[in-house]
């Protein structure tokens, strides 16, 4: 994630799963009021904070509103609660509005919710109560986009969550257990620049579907050109460097030189290391990992 004039001075960079870990067991145990942790798709934000708080927070996924959250707020009131991938609703007025007040450091808050109300008591929810949440954010970006939001920033500990692919590599062989795509991808790691544990998955269905796994995860990091060069140099039957220029050449990518500028590029200079894998499971156990990998499992609130 580049650096943005829109995040707030005080966030905090981190860039391993150790360092996240701190943080997430922090939340869990009551020390952290309000935790914002803004970071990238597909790297393990919503898992890890998962793993630390378990059952015990209230969950809003997805497309929730203010007043679906004021609903749920309720319902799970004095259980911390975390909003995963609600990045718009810091923009909305109500929203926002609601969430200074959730995020209050004082220990008890007060919410109020003073329209739809017909709606509220068909649901046995009152128009005002008294909570001791704490609240954790999951976001893919934010912005400072007025006073309002810098005050919620102000309220809570911002981490902006940047592992460097080799380090999301690493996590991955922590649940991920098929070593023929977790090597490949391992082969061609200097060459994503956004890493995602969605890679592995993604390699993992097409695989298990019997298709071409090995272009689907390239195409995540290459087109054009350079793609075709790699499919090629991930095909063990031909021979030589020579074979596969004839080939590229044959498919109309481009000439020999081409081939082997393109080849030049893709050659990895750093080392990756040998690196143990999670011991095999059943396929139903392997299908429940890969969900809980990168998918979740609360409905949005509305």
């Amino acid at each position: 994630m580049n650096k943005s004039k829109s995040l707030p001075d005080h966030a905090l960079r981190i860039h391993t799963y150790a360092d996240l870990r701190k943080y997430t067991q922090a939340f869990a145990a009551g020390h952290l009021n309000l935790l914002i942790l803004c970071g990238p798709p597909g790297v393990g934000k919503s898992r890890g904070l998962r793993a630390e708080v378990g059952n015990n927070a209230c969950w809003i996924d997805g497309n929730a509103s203010a007043f679906g959250i004021y609903q749920e707020a309720y319902v799970c009131r004095n259980q911390p609660i975390v909003l995963d991938d609600v990045d718009g609703l810091y923009r909305d007025r109500n929203g926002i509005r609601l969430l200074k007040t959730l995020c209050q450091t004082e220990r008890v808050k007060s919410l109020s919710w003073q329209t739809d109300a017909s709606t509220l008591e068909k649901r046995g929810i009152p128009r005002q109560f008294t909570t001791t949440s704490r609240m954790a954010f999951i976001v893919n970006q934010w912005q400072s986009l007025n006073p309002d939001v810098a005050a919620l920033e102000d309220r809570g500990h911002f981490l902006i969550f940047e592992p460097t692919a080799l380090e999301v590599h690493r996590q991955a062989s922590t649940w991920f257990c098929d070593r023929e795509i977790f090597d490949f991808v391992g082969r061609w790691l200097h060459l994503m620049e956004q890493p995602s544990f969605r890679t592995y998955v993604q390699g993992w269905e097409l695989k298990s579907a019997g298709l071409d796994w090995q272009t689907g995860i390239l195409g995540r990091c290459l087109t054009g050109a350079a793609l075709v060069v790699a499919r090629l140099k991930a095909n063990q039957s031909f021979s030589s460097e020579e074979e596969r220029a004839r080939a590229f050449v044959d498919s109309g990518a481009g000439c020999r030189a081409t081939y082997f500028n393109h080849s030049k590029k893709l050659q990895c200079r750093e080392t990756i290391p040998d690196i143990a894998l999670a011991t095999p499971k059943s396929p139903s156990a392997v299908r429940e990992e890969m969900l809980h990998a990168t998918f979740h499992v609360r409905p949005s609130a509305s």
